[in-house]
């Protein structure tokens, strides 16, 4: 998670209180088990598809699956998060998977300027206090004209519908509270806040969840969605 000027740390204690369920596919993190490979695919793609030796750093990486990804892919990850349960997680599953990554607990700001050939922040931004200044640590850790990868919620009724009220309420997908709608960000402001930063947006999609419970890249940014930026 970010740091000071950033962090809310209600948000970073709601996370780490899973970090013993986090990587049971059907516990309370199973939508991000169901979409990961969809984000993924779409960001390795983007990143040339081998990454051997190429330097990611994962910003709010909670237990790491998408951190052990790209590391999957040959990429050399740090997974940074302020969430410390979540990172022994992490630390655990990844030693079981025989994957190096370079868990670190910590903020943004703690390490050095442009020191990752690509940066990704995940499900992180709706739960920031100050999206502006997080984008602009993303910038400065990433080498001038690298990419910085974000996805998140569109703040519209759809969304309000199935990620909040839907996915916590009707269907018990998440633990009630996860989400707060109002931090929901809409691709326009998600842009403007990127520009305030330094970057632009250089592609979108949308993530659409199928009727069997399968994620696929679609152009619908209605409920969630993915950006890469420059």
């Amino acid at each position: 998670m970010p740091g000071p000027g950033t962090a809310i740390g209600a948000e970073i204690a709601k996370f780490d209180r899973l970090a013993a369920e986090w990587w049971d596919p059907k516990g309370p993190m199973a939508p991000l088990h169901a979409m990961n490979p969809a984000r993924m695919g779409w960001i390795i793609g983007r990143l040339g598809g081998k990454l051997d030796g190429m330097r990611v750093l994962d910003v709010g990486c909670g237990a790491g699956l998408a951190s052990e990804a790209l590391a999957r892919a040959g990429a050399r990850v740090t997974g940074l998060d302020a969430a410390a349960g979540a990172l022994g997680a992490a630390r655990a599953h990844a030693a079981g998977q025989g994957l190096a990554i370079d868990y670190r607990e910590g903020m943004p700001e703690t390490l050095e300027a442009g020191g990752f050939d690509a940066v990704i922040a995940l499900e992180v931004i709706e739960h920031v206090a100050d999206r502006v200044e997080f984008c602009r640590q993303l910038a400065r850790l990433v080498k001038p004209g690298g990419p910085v990868f974000l996805s998140t919620l569109n703040r519209t009724p759809r969304s309000f519908l199935m990620a909040k009220l839907g996915a916590e309420y009707l269907l018990r997908l998440l633990p009630v509270g996860t989400h707060d709608w109002r931090m929901f960000v809409r691709p326009a402001e998600l842009g403007a806040d990127l520009r305030a930063a330094g970057l632009r947006v250089a592609d979108i999609a949308g993530l659409s969840m199928g009727a069997g419970g399968g994620w696929r890249v679609s152009r619908d940014v209605g409920v969630n969605y993915i950006v890469m930026a420059r």
